[in-house]
Order: C-alpha cells, then structure tokens, then sequence
C-alpha cells in the first residue's frame, strides 16, 4: 500500500478490499497539501463499486502531493497521495519503509510459509484483510501503531515483537481483531476492548452490531428513533455524478458509476441467469397494525421505531423456519443446492447513489427488540451513505417496500446469490369481506419472486402463504415460533 522514495517520500496507494474490485472514485480529499498526518487517519472517502468507504493512512507525516482530485476514478494500486515522512513525524518513516520491506526482521515479526517470491506487502484496506488467494510474505507493523494493517492470517509460530499489546481472545487468533475505524472509535467510547467481541462479520470482521452485543449485558447502549421508511433517499450522502444537458436542451446524460453501476450489473445478471417466478398474495393487516401501535406503548420497545416492516420481517423469518428448504443458494460451479441454517435479512434501501441491499446477519437469532434496534441501524446507515461492503455480502433473503411509495405491489428482481425476494405493497384501507360483512379494513398485496432451480412453486407457495397468514393472524407469531 506504501512505497518510499530517495526523498523520504511515502506514497499511499488505492488499496483492494480483498473482493475483486479493481478502481474506486475519490469522493472527497480530507486533507490538503502540508497537513500533518498521523497512522490511522481518515484521509479521503472512496466509492468501490459496493459502497463508500473512509481510508485511513498508514503512516505519520506531511501531505506533500494528492495525486488525482476528487471525481476521478482510480484504478487499485494506483499512488494517491505522497507524504514525507522524513521530519519528526513520531516514526512515521520506519512505520513506511517497512510496508515495502519483502523479508522482515527475524527478531521483529514472524512470516507466513513461503509459497511464492517474497514481493512488497498485497495493498490491503484496513479492517478488510486481505484476499484468500495471498499467499506472499507480508511485513507486520510494530503493535505500537494504533491503526496498523491486521494480517489475514496468524503466524504460524510465534515471535517476539517489539510491543506487548496483542489481544487473543475470541477466535482472534493472537492477530489483532479486524475492524474499521469507525468500529473501533466506537468500541473505545463504549469501552469495549476489541480482543474480547465475537465478530459476525465476513472474514472475521468486527461490526458496529457485534460491538453493541459485548457491551448490552453491562449496559444497554442509549437507543436513538430510527427512520422506518427504507427506501427513502439519503439527504447526508454525496451526490450524483453531475448529469450533462445537452445544447438543445432535449436529452440529460447522467453518468453511471459505482454503486448504480454495479447494481445494474447484478441485476442484469441474475435476471438472466435465475429462473424468476413471482406468486402474489392480497390480504388483511388489520390486526398486524393494530398490534404495532401496541407494541408502541410496549416499554421493551422503547426509544425504537416500530413499524409494519418490523412484523412482515419477523413474519419471513417465521416462515422461513418453517420451510427452511427455501433458505439456500445456488452453486453453478459444483453443480450444488447449498442450504444456508442462518437467515441474513437483506432490506433493499434507495439512495442518491443508486439502490443497495445491506443486510441483518443471523436475524433468526434475534428477539424482537434486538430486530428493532438493528432494523433502524440499517436504514440509518443507509440513508447516510456509509454501508460498509460487509453489511452487502451474505445476503439470504431480501425484503423490499415499495409500499412506502404508495405502490400496490411490484415483480422484484432476486438480489444476486438469494433465494427469494419479498415486496411488500402499500397498506391502505379497502372494503374487505370481514366475518360475513362488508368492512373498511387494512389491506396489502404481497409479492415473493424466487429461484425456480432452488424453490418450486409448491415451496414458494407455503411460504408466502405463512407469512400471510402471520400478518392476518399476529399471534402466530408465538405460536407457529
């Protein structure tokens, strides 16, 4: 990620989150020729074609050169900022010079089995790891560099080094636990020591999530009211690329980039490649509502947001267990169904940025308070423009509310890798036969697209009907639970 120069110039490349991706945007420079840097500081905000993310500098110094301004796409392993690390920059050009060093000081870190020729360190965006494919030696930064760059991997034997400070608890391994900035900064203020929270996160990284799990038995974190509406579009984000009109004023073209361009990608893709078969489902909400404006005034939801979407999630996730043969992917490369025992619950959420679906890991784990609570965070999130690409891998299951716009229903496109995708419609009152009579009641229209080669239309039919019945009759809830 760093390389040094004859000038004791440190130069800091666009990293590769370990996913594949190959260029990122520069959305916003935090900083400007002849600033003080120091190691772990949030330098500029990049947009992959997953998400934006915020990239911390490995080293302490002085900004001397920004290589590309903001708006420019630039390719991974580009160089993207030049820093001297030659003053009293507390380290800062051993912390440098070391990132590029192939072989590593016996006496200051172990290395990985060499299995190829050693080259400089595999550029590596810090709390990601890096990707499984690596298998170079990488030189390790002291532990006494609060945001050094973790390793993928243990060393397989240990070796003195030059700092005490290495947790290894929790499946941690003796590394230091993988977490962005953000998480990190967040377990600090909570008081939560990293080395002791389980992540759940991809490739063992900590989340935001499993940060407020360690700290809820000591102390319940201050719950703040969530937005409910998912597919809201988010004010605090960057904007759009800036759409160019042509002379006559006929036609507007609009560049498409990251995330908008990774979306139409995906979609194109699993249009084509999975067999879509969509079932839909008019029903009675009425008591559902009812019951959401009890769980209102319930005090074990308080200071959350409680709306539909809280129960026709639960209602999925209830129905999902009683038919989990629907909860699986498929594998083209092996020719296999792979069957998934956890539920990550995608909510498909609009933004200025184009449409992204974060999900909730092991929601069918979680209590109804806990969905609540993680519901809000999601969408809060979203609307702010700062999903991380973690929060969009492992999907399962997605929801998507296009009631929110006041559309009846819709046919929704699988996102890439599920199983199904459920669209929830408006909720409005309609004239409704209800015990022999005609009523005004609460009423929607459900839609469940799925995979045909994973679920048949007797399987797709079982669990659209059990999350209608759910929603029609709530205290299913506990009783089919």
């Amino acid at each position: 990620m760093t390389t040094m120069t004859d000038t004791a110039l440190a130069e800091f490349k666009m990293p590769d989150v370990g996913e594949g991706l190959t260029e990122a945007e520069i959305l916003k420079w935090y900083v400007q020729p002849g600033d003080t840097v120091t190691d772990g500081q949030v330098v500029c905000e990049v947009e992959t074609a997953k998400a934006a993310v915020e990239l911390p500098i490995p080293f302490n110094g002085v900004v001397r050169e920004l290589r590309f301004p903001e708006g420019t796409t630039v390719d991974v392993g580009q160089v993207i900022i030049a820093v001297d690390v030659s003053g009293g920059a507390g380290g800062g050009a051993a912390v440098a010079e070391q990132a590029t060093v192939p072989e590593p000081a016996p006496a200051a870190a172990a290395a990985e089995p060499e299995t190829a020729a050693p080259e400089g360190r595999k550029p590596v965006l810090v709390g990601y790891g890096v990707a499984e494919s690596s298998t170079k030696r990488r030189a390790r930064k002291p532990a006494a560099a609060e945001a050094a760059v973790p390793a993928a991997e243990p060393a397989p034997a240990p070796a003195p080094v030059p700092a005490p400070q290495s947790p290894s608890l929790n499946g941690h391994n003796g590394a230091r636990p993988l977490a962005k900035p953000p998480v990190r900064k967040l377990a600090k203020d909570l008081g939560v020591d990293l080395a002791t929270v389980t992540p759940s996160g991809p490739d063992g990284i900590i989340t935001r999530e499993d940060v407020h799990a360690a700290v809820a038995p000591a102390a319940q974190p201050q719950p703040q009211p969530q937005p409910v509406v998912t597919e809201a579009p988010a004010p605090q984000a960057a904007p759009e690329p800036a759409p160019v009109v042509s002379t006559d004023a006929r036609e507007t073209r609009i560049p498409v980039k990251g995330v908008r361009k990774a979306t139409a990608q995906a979609m194109v893709g699993s249009a084509f490649t999975a067999p879509h078969v969509t079932e839909f489902v008019t029903i009675d909400v009425t008591r559902t509502m009812k019951l959401v404006e009890e769980l209102k005034q319930d005090k074990a939801f308080e200071g959350l947001r409680v709306n539909p979407l809280l129960l026709i999630s639960k209602a999925l996730l209830v129905a999902i267990k009683r038919n989990p043969d629907v909860n699986a992917a498929w594998d083209e490369a092996n020719q296999e169904i792979v069957q998934k025992h956890y539920v990550n619950l995608g909510i498909a959420a609009a933004t200025p940025r184009g449409l992204i679906v974060p999900n909730i890991k092991d929601a069918h784990a979680k209590t109804l308070p806990e969905l609540a609570e993680s519901l809000g965070e999601l969408v809060s999130t979203a609307r702010a423009g700062k999903t991380s690409p973690g929060a969009m891998q492992g999907g399962t299951v997605t929801i998507t509310n296009v009631g929110v716009f006041g559309v009846d229903t819709g046919t929704p496109i699988l996102n890439p890798g599920e199983s199904a995708i459920l669209a929830v419609g408006a909720i409005k009152l309609q004239p409704w036969v209800h015990k022999g009579k005609v009523k005004p009641r609460q009423v929607t229209t459900l839609a469940l697209s799925f995979d045909h080669r994973l679920v048949d239309g007797e399987l797709g039919s079982k669990v659209l009907a059990d999350v209608a019945a759910i929603l029609e009759q709530p205290k299913r809830l506990m009783t089919w639970a």
